[in-house]
């Protein structure tokens, strides 16, 4: 058989389809053709015709019997327009330089391990089973997009020079993981804007991505487990989740690294209240933005997060919330303490301090001393209440009379009514001296002063002794100057620490 001639035994469509690979032209329309026949001609290709370059175009076509290209080496770029395949191709651990189909009909691709030199296109077809790329080396893009993979995509471990692109594809695994991105490499963005739909899970555990995550306008669902999964992954822009992305299942992000911001503005997070919504726990990123379409439901976990910013408006973004061990500097929209306060009071697991000092420690770095002190003040209050009996009551007495220090002018209020209670009482019944004609003239302020301050002593309480209920009046002033002294100074030991 001569190489300019197709095989012996080929019907006229596959004879029809060996011209015009010679050629490098399109052959379309005509009646099924044997994938058998592909391959020979892909593996034992005939030469091209002079003034061409030989190239396998089908449009339109059926390819009958599985196309099997598993380990082959096939150079150019194989391109397939409204075809329809009665078998999912086998290209495990095949070298391709490209392949591209358009518009297709395929009962699920093999290609583990495949190697591609430019790109791998999918364009407006249907996978009625998985597409698995597990293992694959692209060199350079990897266009999924306008289709439905009612199989689900499996990129576990493999490596793409340039981008992903799912753009406005359906992944449908209902019960299962729409789309596998396990230690996947990607030098560019890993695109899934545009309408994506998974019906499944998305798990990109431990990811390395050059670019972005881009989810926005995306849809996840998954009712039995995480909609989003992606712990680990390392994003060398920014994770977009916001302009209407719409998760139905939570959301996992723990331990990664992002580059630039973390954004849900205008998502939904959709989950019942009291399950975790959102876990971004021991992640670094340089913004954080929660500012949802509407409050979240279930739980937000940002323990242990590292941020510059972190934007959290008021009547958005998570009812629960959860800060122990989180780090930001800035807190977006600047607000009063008093709004801010309803954010830190959401912790399922209850009341830790840090949440509350990490706040007034960002108040004081931007010269808001006044708001420090209200989130320190509303931090005791809530230490009260994990408080036994004794420290309860204790704790109430130091909020009361010196609003825990960080209130110091009703030390000043309190000492002035008990001055003028005091003075007032022995001014109308003086006590008795202890000694007649001795001591100094009696004076009821100062008497009093005497009875407040116990480090102070004018005379005046040695020198006069009060007889019958005064006495019990004398015993109470006392017992009050001690408790000022003793909380105002408790308060002042507090607020030389924390300047410290």
């Amino acid at each position: 058989m001569s190489g300019s001639l197709a095989p012996v035994g080929w019907g006229q469509s596959e004879q029809a389809m060996w011209a015009a690979y010679r050629r490098g032209e399109w052959y379309a329309g005509g009646p099924d053709i044997r994938a058998e026949a592909i391959r020979r001609l892909l593996l034992a290709p005939p030469p091209a015709e002079p003034g061409h370059l030989a190239r396998l175009r089908l449009e339109g076509v059926r390819v009958t019997g599985r196309l099997d290209l598993a380990e082959a080496h096939v150079e150019g770029t194989l391109k397939f327009r409204d075809c329809r395949f009665e078998r999912a191709p086998h290209l495990e651990g095949a070298s391709l330089g490209a392949l591209e189909l358009r518009d297709c009909e395929v009962p699920g691709v093999s290609a583990a391990g495949v190697s591609i030199g430019w790109k791998w296109e999918l364009t407006g077809c249907r996978l009625t089973g998985p597409l698995n790329l597990s293992g694959a080396d692209i060199g350079g893009t990897l266009r999924l997009t306008d289709s439905e993979l009612d199989g689900g995509v499996d990129l576990r471990d493999a490596s793409v020079q340039g981008s992903v692109d799912l753009r406005a594809s359906t992944l449908r695994v209902p019960r299962g993981t729409a789309l596998r991105g396990n230690r996947l490499r990607v030098g560019g963005d890993l695109d899934c804007r545009g309408g994506l739909v998974a019906e499944g899970a998305v798990d990109l555990c431990d990811a390395r991505l050059g670019g972005g995550a881009l989810f926005e306008g995306a849809t996840l669902s998954r009712a039995d487990g995480p909609a989003l999964r992606a712990h680990g992954i390392d994003v060398g822009a920014e994770f977009d989740c916001r302009g209407g992305f719409t998760a139905h299942g939570r959301i996992s992000l723990s331990n990664i690294t992002v580059r630039s911001r973390i954004s849900f503005d205008d998502a939904v997070i959709d989950v019942p209240a009291g399950q975790p919504a959102l876990t971004c726990r021991r992640t670094v990123a340089a913004e954080l933005d929660l500012g949802t379409r509407e409050p979240v439901h279930g739980t937000v976990d940002l323990s242990h997060t590292r941020v510059t910013v972190l934007r959290a408006a008021p009547g958005r973004g998570p009812r629960a919330l959860r800060l122990e061990g989180a780090v930001y500097d800035t807190l977006l929209p600047q607000l009063p303490a008093a709004q801010r306060l309803p954010l830190l009071a959401g912790d399922p697991e209850g009341f830790t301090p840090q949440p509350y000092e990490r706040l007034a420690a960002v108040y004081r770095q931007h010269g808001r001393d006044a708001d420090a002190r209200t989130v320190l003040l509303a931090k005791q209050r809530r230490l009260r209440g994990t408080l036994a009996r004794p420290g309860r009551v204790w704790s109430a007495l130091q909020d009361i009379t010196v609003g825990y220090g960080y209130q110091p002018l009703r030390a000043v209020w309190w000492l002035v009514a008990m001055m003028l209670t005091g003075t007032l009482l022995f001014s109308t019944w003086p006590p008795r001296p202890v000694e007649a004609g001795k001591g100094p003239h009696f004076q009821a302020a100062i008497y009093t002063f005497d009875l407040l301050l116990p480090l102070v002593d004018f005379g005046q309480e040695q020198a006069y002794a009060s007889r019958g209920p005064l006495q019990w009046a004398a015993v109470a002033l006392v017992c009050l100057g001690w408790l000022l002294a003793t909380t105002a100074a408790a308060g002042a030991n507090r607020m030389l620490r924390r300047a410290d």
